[in-house]
């Protein structure tokens, strides 16, 4: 059974390699490194159990880059100064309205949307937890969000859903 000395050369001998990587998938930087740092943290909760700590590496550096890039938030653009708009105030109406309407959903819909965008677990992950197809899930997802839109009021386009689910 592996320790957390052993982890910690570990993460010595591999970061740069993963940071490499992480830069030759991204080509950015800063993202390499948040890249880098999520692929150590994930290692490390499973580090007693996986036998290959670098082929595991490999993967998660792999799935966090292609969830990162799945995400809107992967739109985002440097900028040099920040500009003076003021943080629009959602405050606490918005999330009640939307704790009520998560809870008009069906529990396995409810689940399904929790476990993916509160919780941010993969498809895969969530398939598992839940015993049911990672097709499912994606289906689960989109029929849930657009319930979600309509108990909300948006008016959604009928294909917006798809671009949330990874």
């Amino acid at each position: 059974m592996r320790d957390d000395g052993e982890f910690s050369d570990f993460a010595e001998a591999a970061v740069v390699r993963l940071r490499q990587t992480a830069f030759l998938l991204s080509r950015d930087w800063h993202l390499a490194q948040d890249l880098t740092q999520i692929t150590l943290a994930k290692v490390y909760l499973k580090w007693r159990r996986i036998d290959d700590p670098h082929a595991y590496a490999k993967k998660i550096l792999l799935r966090a880059f292609l969830d990162h890039k799945r995400r809107r938030s992967s739109d985002e653009l440097a900028v040099e100064e920040l500009p003076e708009i003021p943080a629009a105030d959602d405050g606490p109406d918005l999330r009640l309205t939307l704790f009520e309407a998560l809870g008009r959903l069906p529990a396995r819909d409810r689940a399904v949307v929790v476990l993916r965008y509160w919780e941010d677990l993969s498809v895969r992950d969530v398939a598992g937890l839940l015993g049911i197809s990672e097709g499912n899930v994606k289906i689960q997802s989109m029929r849930s969000l657009t319930k979600l839109r309509a108990l909300l009021g948006e008016d959604a386009p009928a294909g917006s859903a798809h671009r949330d689910i990874g």
